[in-house]
C-alpha cells in the first residue's frame, strides 16, 4: 500500500503540512506590512479610506493568524514524531532559533490584539505605533524559522564525534552561508504575495460592480508595492542561484537538468525528461545558466556527473523551478504594465479583462510560493541535514504515519474550509460601503 513505507509516508505528511502551513505563514509575514502602510497613508493623506483598509485587513488577518498558530504547532509536533533521529542529533543546536520564533510570534500577537481591540480609544498616530511591533514580530518570526531551514541546508557550528553532536555553538549555527539569501527571499516573496493577494481582492470587487474609491486606492497601492517586491524577488532569486552554484551545486544542476559539467552552460526552461534522461521540447537559453551561476557567460557550471547517483536530488525539481520562475516573471510584467498604464493613462488597465488577470495573480503568487518551497525541500534530498544525515536515517519507523496522514489531511480540510467561511461572513455581512457610510454619518459629512 501507499503508506507501508514509514519514510515515504513521513515525507508525504511533511509535504502536506508545509504546503498547507505556508499559505498562512506567507499571509502572516506579509499582511502586517500592508496594514501598517495603509494606516500610515491614512494619517499622512488625512484619508479615512486607508485607515479603513488597515482596520478591515487587520480583522481578516486575525483569522489567518489563529489558523496559522494551529498549523505551526503541528509542524513542531511532527518534527518530533516523524523525524526523531534528526531532532535528537540537531535539536540542541537549533532549539535557540525555534524558541526565538515562538517569542517573535507572541510579541506580534500581543500587539496585534491590542491594535485590533483599541479602535477609537487612541488617536490614529498613537494607534499606528502599535503596528510597528506587529510588523517587526512577523518579520522576525520568518527570520528565525528560515534560519532553521538554512541550517539544514548548510549545517555548521558543531562537530560530530562517534555519532554524537559536540562542541555546539548555536550562534554560529544560526549564521550559515545559506541564511542571507534564504531569509531575504522568504521576506520578499511574502510581501510580494501579500500585495498581489490584496490587489486581487480589490480588483475582484471592482469587477463585481463596486466602483468605490476605497477599492481603487487599495488596488493602486498594492500593485505598486507588489511591483517593488516582485523586482526584489527576482534580484534575490539571482543571488540564490549564485549561492547554489557555490554551496549546493547538485541542487542547481538537478533543477536545470544539467547533467555534464561545461563552460558556457545554457539555461533550460520547460521541456520533459524521458526514461533515458533525454531532454525534449525544452527552451534553451544560451549561456544563461553560467550567468545565473557565476555572473559571466563562459563560466564553468558543475553538472550532475560530479556527484554520486545516490546523492543526486530528484529531477522533478526542474518543474518546480520552471513554475516558480514563470509565475514570478509574469507577476513582474503584470505589475509593471499596470504601473505604466496608470502613469500613461492606458485605458485597458481599468478594463475588466485586465482586472481579471490581476485577480488571477493572487492565487498564482501563492502557487509560486509553493513551488519555491517544494524545490527547496525536495531539492535537498536525499539529505535532511546536508552532508550529515539522510532523510531515511532521520525518519520514524512507526507504522501509524499513514493513519496520521489521513487524520491531518481531514484537519487541514476543515481548517481551510473554515477559514474561507469565516472570512466570507466577516466581510460579506459588513461590506466596506456600509462601514464607510456609518463613519460618514458619525462624522456628519463625507469621507475624503
Amino acid at each position: 500500500m501507499l503508506f507501508d513505507d514509514p519514510v515515504f509516508a513521513s515525507r508525504l505528511l511533511t509535504l502536506l503540512t508545509l504546503s498547507f502551513h505556508i499559505i498562512y505563514a506567507t499571509i502572516g509575514v506579509g499582511v502586517p506590512l500592508f496594514i501598517m502602510i495603509a494606516h500610515w497613508l491614512g494619517i499622512k493623506k488625512n484619508d479615512y479610506h486607508y485607515i479603513m483598509m488597515a482596520k478591515r485587513w487587520a480583522r481578516g488577518y486575525l483569522v489567518t493568524v489563529a489558523v496559522g498558530v494551529v498549523t505551526g504547532t503541528i509542524i513542531g509536533l511532527q518534527l518530533s514524531l516523524l523525524w526523531p533521529n534528526f531532532m535528537e542529533l540537531a535539536g540542541n543546536i537549533i532549539a535557540l532559533p525555534l524558541f526565538m520564533e515562538v517569542f517573535a510570534f507572541f510579541f506580534e500577537a500581543i500587539f496585534l490584539g491590542i491594535y485590533s481591540y483599541t479602535w477609537d480609544r487612541f488617536d490614529q498616530r498613537k494607534h499606528f505605533l502599535l503596528l510597528i511591533p506587529v510588523a517587526i514580530g512577523a518579520g522576525c518570526s520568518a527570520l528565525f524559522i528560515t534560519i532553521v531551514n538554512s541550517f539544514m541546508n548548510a549545517p555548521q557550528g558543531f562537530d560530530i564525534i562517534d555519532g554524537q553532536l559536540v562542541n555546539a555553538n548555536p550562534l554560529l549555527a544560526m549564521f550559515t552561508a545559506a541564511m542571507p539569501t534564504k531569509v531575504s527571499h522568504v521576506l520578499a516573496t511574502a510581501y510580494m504575495t501579500a500585495a498581489f493577494m490584496l490587489a486581487a481582492i480589490a480588483a475582484y470587487k471592482l469587477i463585481k460592480g463596486s466602483n468605490h474609491a476605497y477599492h481603487k486606492k487599495a488596488l493602486h497601492m498594492t500593485m505598486k508595492i507588489g511591483l517593488i517586491f516582485s523586482i526584489a524577488t527576482a534580484i534575490i532569486g539571482d543571488l540564490s542561484g549564485k549561492y547554489l552554484a557555490e554551496y549546493q551545486p547538485e541542487k542547481l544542476a538537478a533543477a536545470e537538468w544539467h547533467f555534464e559539467t561545461e563552460e558556457g552552460a545554457p539555461l533550460l526552461m520547460y521541456g520533459i525528461l524521458d526514461e533515458n534522461q533525454e531532454v525534449k521540447y525544452a527552451i534553451e537559453i544560451p549561456f544563461a545558466l553560467s550567468i545565473l551561476a557565476h555572473g559571466y557567460p563562459t563560466a564553468e557550471v558543475i553538472g550532475l556527473d560530479q556527484f554520486p547517483e545516490e546523492e543526486t536530488p530528484p529531477l522533478i525539481i526542474h518543474y518546480f523551478f520552471d513554475l516558480m520562475v514563470t509565475i514570478g516573471g509574469f507577476m513582474v510584467g503584470l505589475a509593471l504594465v499596470y504601473w505604466l498604464g496608470m502613469k500613461l493613462a492606458w485605458s485597458f488597465v481599468k478594463a475588466n479583462w485586465f482586472r481579471w488577470i490581476i485577480v488571477l495573480g493572487g492565487p498564482l503568487s501563492f502557487l509560486a510560493i509553493e513551488a519555491g518551497w517544494w524545490m527547496a525541500e525536495v531539492g535537498r534530498q536525499p539529505w535532511i541535514l546536508r552532508g550529515i544525515m539522510t532523510v531515511e536515517q532521520a525518519a520514524t519507523s512507526s507504522d501509524y504515519v499513514g493513519l496520521m496522514f489521513i487524520l491531518f489531511a481531514a484537519l487541514y480540510l476543515v481548517l481551510g474550509i473554515g477559514t474561507i467561511v469565516v472570512l466570507r461572513r466577516i466581510f460579506k455581512n459588513n461590506p466596506v460601503e456600509a462601514e464607510l457610510k456609518r463613519y460618514e454619518v458619525k462624522q456628519g459629512g463625507e469621507t475624503k
